[in-house]
C-alpha cells in the first residue's frame, strides 16, 4: 500500500482500517433474497459513546438524527452510526440498531432507571434502489439489528470487510461497481486516524484520459498507468455498459472519519467538514443535486491533542482524515471482486477491466 504524503503521517496502523482507531467496531448484513442488492453497515462506538459530529454537502442526502450532532444542541456522545442502502426506506435499519442499543441500557439517559435510556442513531442512505431487480428489497430494522450483531461480535481492531458488502452491496460510481473501503494512519503525536467510506457516486473514480483512479493521483509517488490496449478495451467495454443502463437518479458516497484524539464537538464539526475534500480528490465531479455526500466524525477521546501546538494542533488530524478518506475510495472501487450484470444495470468491476487477468478478449467475453 503506497503511503500518503501528508508529512505529519509516520506509520500506517495496523489493519489500515477505521477499527485501528481503538473501540470502533464495524459490522455489515446484507439483505437476502432474489433481486436483492443492498445492505447496511454499523460503525459501532465503545459503550459509553463517542463525540460525534456531521457535515452534509450533497444536494439529495437522506439521514436521519443529524441535527442531534449539531455542537449547538444537547446529545454530547452517540453509541452507534449507521450507513445503509435503501434509499430513504433503509433509514428504517437505524432503529434495528436503536432496540439492540436499548436492551443493553446504552443511550442518552433520561429516566431514574438504568434502561431509561434514548439511543441517538444517526444514519444515512446511499440511492440503489432496483440494483439487483427488485425495487422493494431493501433493508430494515432486522438488517440493521444483524449489522450491529456482526459489529459487536468483532474483537477490537479486527480487520474490516471491504468491498460489495453492507451499506456498498449495490453501490456503483460512474459505472462501476462500488463498494466499501478503509484506511487509517498514526501520526507522529501517535494519535490514529481512520476513515471508512461507501462509495455510489454519480461522478467517476476512473480519470478516463489515463485509467488511473483519480485517488492514486495523491497518493505520493508516480502512479501506475494501466496498459494502453487494456485500457482503451476498458473504456470501450465501460461505455457499451453505461448504454445498456438507465441514468441512476439518485447516488450519495457516505464517509466516517474517526479518531482518538479528545475532540470538542465543534472540533469534531470540522474534522467532519475537511474530510469531504477526500471525496472530491477521489470522485469528479462530487456533490452534484443528485448525490447526498455525507461525512461523520467521531472522537473516542483517548488521547490529548499535543499541546505544544494549541489549537493549531487539529490541523495534522483534519489533513489525515481527507487523506484516509481518499485512499478509502481508492480501496473501495480496487477491492470489489466481480462486477454485476442483471435486471438493475450492467456494472463492471474495476479489477475485471484493468486487473492482471485483464486482457482485450477476456474483457469483451465477460461482458459479452
Amino acid at each position: 500500500m503506497t503511503q500518503t504524503t501528508a508529512k505529519t503521517e509516520t506509520t500506517m496502523s495496523n489493519h489500515d482500517a477505521i477499527t485501528d482507531v481503538t473501540g470502533l467496531r464495524v459490522g455489515h448484513a446484507r439483505v437476502e433474497g432474489a433481486g436483492a442488492l443492498s445492505g447496511t453497515t454499523v460503525v459501532l462506538a465503545p459503550e459509553g459513546g463517542a463525540v460525534a459530529a456531521v457535515d452534509v454537502r450533497g444536494g439529495g442526502p437522506g439521514t436521519r438524527e443529524t441535527d442531534a450532532l449539531d455542537p449547538r444542541n444537547l446529545v454530547q456522545r452517540i453509541e452507534a452510526l449507521v450507513l445503509t442502502g435503501g434509499s430513504a426506506y433503509g433509514l428504517d435499519s437505524a432503529g434495528g440498531v436503536m432496540a439492540w442499543l436499548e436492551e443493553r441500557g446504552r443511550g442518552v439517559r433520561v429516566g431514574p432507571e438504568p434502561s431509561h435510556v434514548v439511543p441517538v442513531v444517526p444514519a444515512a442512505c446511499v440511492f440503489d434502489l432496483g440494483r439487483g431487480g427488485d425495487f422493494s428489497a431493501r433493508p430494515d430494522a432486522a438488517t440493521g439489528r444483524a449489522a450491529v450483531e456482526a459489529a459487536a461480535a468483532t474483537e477490537l481492531h479486527a480487520r474490516v470487510e471491504t468491498g460489495a458488502v453492507g451499506a456498498g452491496t449495490g453501490a456503483v460510481v460512474g459505472g462501476l461497481k462500488g463498494g466499501v473501503g478503509t484506511a487509517s494512519t498514526v501520526l507522529e503525536s501517535g494519535i490514529t486516524v481512520g476513515a471508512l467510506v461507501v462509495v455510489n457516486a454519480v461522478g467517476s473514480a476512473l480519470d478516463p484520459e489515463t485509467g488511473v483512479l483519480y485517488g492514486e493521483y495523491f497518493q505520493g509517488g508516480r502512479p501506475a498507468y494501466p496498459d494502453p490496449a487494456v485500457h482503451e478495451a476498458a473504456r470501450r467495454l465501460l461505455a457499451e455498459a453505461r448504454a445498456r443502463n438507465t441514468p441512476p437518479p439518485l447516488n450519495t458516497t457516505l464517509a466516517v472519519v474517526a479518531t482518538d484524539a479528545d475532540l470538542t464537538r465543534a472540533q469534531a464539526q470540522k474534522f467532519a467538514g475537511t474530510a469531504h475534500d477526500g471525496i472530491a480528490r477521489a470522485v469528479r465531479p462530487v456533490h452534484l443535486l443528485n448525490d447526498g455526500d455525507t461525512v461523520f466524525a467521531l472522537a473516542t477521546g483517548d488521547r490529548p491533542l499535543p499541546p505544544e501546538g494549541g489549537p493549531l494542533a487539529l490541523n495534522d488530524i483534519l489533513a489525515a482524515g481527507a487523506d484516509a478518506v481518499t485512499r478509502a475510495i481508492v480501496k473501495a472501487v480496487r477491492d470489489v471482486i466481480e462486477g454485476v450484470a442483471g435486471p438493475g444495470g450492467d456494472f463492471p468491476a474495476h479489477r475485471e477491466l484493468y486487473g492482471p487477468d485483464a486482457t482485450i478478449n477476456s474483457l469483451s467475453n465477460k461482458r459479452s
